[in-house]
């Protein structure tokens, strides 16, 4: 069976309406950990030092990622069985719901321990929604446009986490520019949350437009007409555990290595280095409208020389450039500040640009969803978790920048080893049942049993 590409219109709004949906919940997701960094620790744990209040502010936003491979699981499942779009509404709608009851929290001074752990309730929530989130939004693209072509249109969910994080940070820089620090710790920081009800229903009348993806269908039918019982999880975890091992390999040092670029040089640059927090969010909202801009053109690369060599590539960059990140912040000086997080941004598109591409093409139809979803977000336990918890505890402990950036080095060279030993899948067919073993080749059906 094989899959008629659809028109360039059809691929353009998909691409569209997905951008704008990840966009949303990556705003959403981000802005949390910018918030975590300069507001919460004063907040909601405001009896600790300023390093330990931050600590327990990024414990918080540890939970989102805890919860993101249940998500993944759920959503997975349920999104193999009845569709990609269905799925995508009910996350987006979870998430900017979450983000909105942020925004009317009470605080400690107002409901003690217990605004805490409402915070961690609804970061539970956003973490579940995003788990199923990517997955969806990336499938919903890969699934329809020309295989030609696939790791740059592809690529565009992807530029919904820079694009989301810019939007975030851009917020949170007008906010601090234009308000007194008392005003913007009184009422301030609630006005960037509240503003994502009003995104969610902007994204889910965008969303509820496209239609679902064609290879989906077939596959559905397909299914339907055999008669065969559908059990996705399963059979992602019993079949193609190892490729799954591979996607959170993969995923490490890009995970590890951006929220140490966007999150934790927050801390760094403020109570490391002793720079304005606008000075920090600055540079880092500069460096994300580039990040944004390079993530399709990393994704087209991979469709001209393959998914590997550009993953390689970026790496290893990261793993070299964590050397200099923190030596350049040290500098005090903002145009150095914004190249160590721009350079190390470009690194990390060329992980992320061919990613959603270059996971697709691991797993087949039936099982498409749960297996993209359950190696990334199981991989956003290990590694974005706990990046800046370990970051933060590095250098409370060391008083350096240099072990974190060991730890992101270490991150890379098993990155480096994962997917040298992930085979290339530019060439793969999306509307086979099972991904052929060799790219161009016809998909071997027998490894799933049907019985």
């Amino acid at each position: 069976m094989v899959s008629t590409p659809q028109p360039r219109t059809r691929i353009g709004k998909i691409v569209g309406a997905s951008l704008i949906g990840t966009t949303i919940e990556w705003y959403d997701f981000f802005l949390y950990g910018s918030a975590a960094a300069l507001v919460f620790n004063k907040l909601f744990f405001p009896n600790e030092d300023a390093l330990t209040g931050t600590l327990l502010s990024f414990l918080t936003y540890a939970v989102g990622f805890v919860a993101r491979p249940l998500g993944g699981l759920v959503f997975g499942h349920y999104g193999d069985r009845l569709g990609r779009k269905r799925l995508l509404v009910i996350s987006l709608l979870m998430m900017g719901g979450a983000t909105f009851l942020i925004g009317l929290l009470p605080t400690y001074a107002t409901l003690g321990t217990g605004a805490a752990l409402l915070l961690t309730l609804l970061r539970l929530i956003q973490g579940f929604a995003l788990g199923g989130e990517w997955g969806g939004a990336v499938l919903l693209v890969s699934e329809h446009g020309n295989p030609r072509n696939r790791g740059f249109w592809a690529s565009w969910p992807q530029a919904g986490a820079p694009g989301g994080n810019l939007i975030a940070t851009g917020v949170l820089a007008l906010l601090t520019a234009v308000q007194p620090e008392d005003a913007f710790l009184s009422w301030g920081w609630r006005i960037p949350f509240l503003l994502s009800g009003v995104l969610v229903l902007i994204g889910l009348w965008i969303r509820l437009t496209v239609t679902e993806s064609p290879v989906f269908q077939q596959a559905l039918a397909k299914q339907q007409e055999d008669k065969t019982p559908s059990m996705p999880i399963l059979d992602v975890l019993r079949y193609h555990w190892r490729d799954v091992v591979l996607a959170i390999g993969a995923r490490l040092a890009e995970n590890i290595s951006y929220y140490v670029i966007t999150a934790f040089i927050l801390v760094y640059a403020t109570e490391a280095s002793g720079l304005p927090k606008q000075t920090a969010l600055n540079a880092v909202l500069i460096a994300s409208a580039i990040h944004f801009a390079t993530i399709p053109l990393w994704g087209a690369l991979s469709d001209r020389v393959g998914r590997r060599p550009v993953y390689l590539f970026g790496a290893a960059g990261t793993g070299l450039w964590a050397f200099a990140f923190f030596p350049l912040i040290d500098t005090k000086s903002f145009f150095l500040l914004t190249l160590a997080v721009t350079v190390g941004l470009i690194f990390h598109g060329a992980m992320y640009g061919p990613q959603a591409a270059f996971f697709s093409e691991m797993f087949g139809t039936r099982m498409r969803y749960s297996g993209v979803s359950i190696g990334y977000q199981l991989a956003s336990i290990v590694a974005g978790a706990l990046a800046p918890i370990i970051a933060v505890w590095l250098l409370g402990t060391f008083d350096s920048g240099l072990p974190v950036s060991v730890y992101v080095a270490i991150a890379a060279v098993l990155t480096l080893i994962s997917v040298l030993v992930t085979k290339e899948t530019r060439e793969r067919d999306l509307t086979a049942v099972e991904p052929s073993s060799t790219p161009g080749q016809p998909a071997a059906v027998h490894i799933v049993k049907e019985a």
